[in-house]
């Protein structure tokens, strides 16, 4: 393969996130290699947002990385990818969640837009679930509760989709909300860049939310199911989050203002969703 420029980093980090990533909650060991799987999942995301390169060049720096994430010979050396080999390797859990992670982000290099629901939840199985899956796998629980953190995950990156839809069109030429729905409705992707939500956008919006809460039912399932106490306290915060957000997406446009949790919401979310766990109240 020659050379590349593998990474091009944005900028962003763990806390420009939605939900908490590798806090106090976990067990303290894990810490560090759940901030391995997150450098790791941001570096790829940033090759496959990076406004210049072309969708050629952003699967060979995924291949890249690919890789170097499964030890193939002759790979290049990609230090992310390396640390994360390493520490799967020392956890002995499976790459696969990471190459999902690839797979959904090759996707994003030369697909722009979605169909239906069900095509869009297909990309959340690759680009958000296997986060899930990765933590129940470290935290050695049943695999039989993927059901529960692919629905979390998935919420989440829908919710996330919702808050970003007019950036990532501006920006990407991206747009994660159905297109068949936006017909049904009379709308389109024009109405993206018109700084406020149309009647017919914000009904498209509305059944996309009742998709979500249909996923957060059966996230708030996880929590109960899990062995590790403080990995279900974790997931009941960011249910709680996911909930929050959620009913703020009904109430408020995501077009024309960032919609988010304040700090103090982001704290009122935790403390509930820790003592809840704790009381087994979920």
């Amino acid at each position: 393969m020659t050379e590349v420029r593998v990474e091009t980093p944005s900028g962003k980090g763990a806390a420009d996130e939605n939900f908490p990533v590798g806090s106090f909650l976990l067990p303290k060991h894990l810490r560090p290699h759940v901030a391995i799987f997150y450098d790791f999942a941001r570096a790829i995301d940033d090759v496959a947002d990076d406004p210049v390169a072309s969708a050629e060049e952003k699967i060979d720096r995924l291949n890249a990385f690919e890789a170097a994430l499964i030890g193939a010979p002759g790979a290049m050396a990609i230090p992310k990818a390396d640390r994360l080999r390493e520490s799967l390797k020392e956890l002995g859990v499976t790459p696969k969640h990471g190459q999902d992670l690839i797979s959904a982000f090759r996707q994003d290099a030369v697909k722009t837009r979605y169909e239906t629901w069900d095509e869009l939840i297909d990309y959340c199985d690759r680009s958000a679930a296997p986060v899930g899956r990765y933590l129940l796998d470290i935290h050695g629980e049943d695999p039989a509760d993927y059901v529960y953190s692919d629905a979390l995950c998935n919420a989440l990156q829908v919710i996330n989709h919702l808050q970003d839809c007019a950036d990532d069109k501006a920006e990407l030429d991206r747009v994660y909300i159905p297109q068949g729905w936006m017909r049904e409705y009379g709308t389109g992707d024009a109405d993206l860049d018109k700084g406020e939500l149309t009647p017919a956008l914000r009904a498209v919006l509305d059944k996309c939310l009742i998709g979500t809460e249909e996923l957060l039912l059966e996230a708030r399932k996880l929590p109960p199911t899990l062995k590790s106490k403080r990995l279900a306290a974790e997931s009941a915060v960011i249910v709680r989050i996911a909930i929050k957000l959620t009913r703020y997406l009904r109430e408020r446009d995501p077009i024309a203002t960032r919609v988010e949790l304040k700090k103090h919401e982001f704290l009122f979310c935790g403390i509930l969703g820790t003592v809840g766990s704790l009381l087994g109240r979920y």
